[in-house]
């Protein structure tokens, strides 16, 4: 059953942790940005993204009393093997994106994230024979013209957010095989990326490539990118377990928005080709939206 809307203070706490979750998620291209215009590249990126994000996971799981939780995981090879996956597929995710931001590209990654809830939809269909009713798939069929529009306004195609979407997508398929609470499976894939990441930029400091020494704007802003990264995957985390589902199918378009008009205000190219495909893609979200909220409607009373 859908979580049920938190009564009172809690849920407008909820709402706040949602929102603050997802404006992180949409402003963190410019911390990336930022720490791309001091010379450091997308894989040095990800490696102190993942490193300094393990001591903030370490402290979320503590704060959540989840240290038994940890030490079962730890001692269970079944799910050390679904975590290695799924840190995968987050690796594979967050250096496409900062790839991605720092290349020029973040429409891209505006419309990997505007499809990944359609995805989400067409996954839970095929692998976990979930029902898609006309709605969902009106909403499909919508986002996939956007994707093939926007693959003739490219003149390619659109692989950054073809990518972005399928790899956060079975990312979270990948997770609900996973007995373990979100802050402890966050704390374990960091842990999983965090030690060959730390073997990396020791390597690259021993060469003189490296950027962690700059200076302190650089060693600050490195160090930064440990908290965005684990920060809003625990809000998510929580708000997701107090609010409507209908409601998180709202805000989860707020970062890729936010994306979408960063890249505007930064010059990307907006073609009226390009236009069209978004326009495709928006009516597809929106389709998606009002499904999870007509689905919310026909839960409320039942549950009531």
């Amino acid at each position: 059953m859908p979580p049920a809307s938190a009564p009172g203070g809690e849920a407008r706490q909820a709402l706040a942790a949602g929102l603050s979750c997802y404006l992180i998620w949409g402003f963190v291209p410019l911390v990336f940005q930022a720490i791309g215009r001091l010379g450091a590249g997308p894989w040095e990126i990800l490696a102190h993204r993942t490193i300094w994000a393990i001591p903030f996971a370490f402290l979320l799981v503590l704060a959540a009393r989840q240290g038994g939780q940890l030490r079962a995981v730890l001692a269970s090879p079944r799910t050390l093997s679904w975590l290695a996956l799924s840190a995968l597929l987050v690796g594979i995710n967050w250096v496409v994106f900062i790839f991605a931001v720092n290349s020029g590209r973040l429409l891209e990654t505006s419309l990997g994230y505007y499809i990944n809830p359609l995805f989400n939809m067409a996954a839970g269909a095929l692998l976990f024979r979930e029902r898609l009713d006309r709605v969902g798939l009106i909403a499909i069929a919508l986002a996939a013209t956007g994707v093939a529009v926007q693959g003739a306004a490219l003149g390619h195609v659109p692989y950054v957010s073809l990518v972005l979407a399928i790899s956060f997508g079975m990312y979270g398929v990948v997770r609900k095989q996973v007995a373990a609470d979100a802050q402890t499976g966050l704390f374990v894939e960091c842990l999983i990326l965090g030690l060959p990441g730390l073997a990396f930029v020791v390597w690259l400091q021993n060469q003189g490539g490296g950027h962690f020494d700059d200076g302190a704007a650089a060693t600050a802003w490195l160090i930064a990118a440990g908290p965005v990264t684990a920060l809003p995957l625990v809000l998510f985390a929580w708000a997701a377990r107090r609010m409507p589902l209908s409601a998180m199918g709202f805000l989860q378009f707020i970062a890729p928005t936010i994306s979408f008009m960063i890249g505007l205000a930064q010059g990307e190219p907006f073609t009226a080709l390009r236009a069209w495909s978004f326009g495709f893609i928006w009516a597809g979200a929106a389709t998606f939206a009002y499904g999870a909220w007509r689905a919310a409607r026909r839960v409320q009373p039942a549950a009531a």
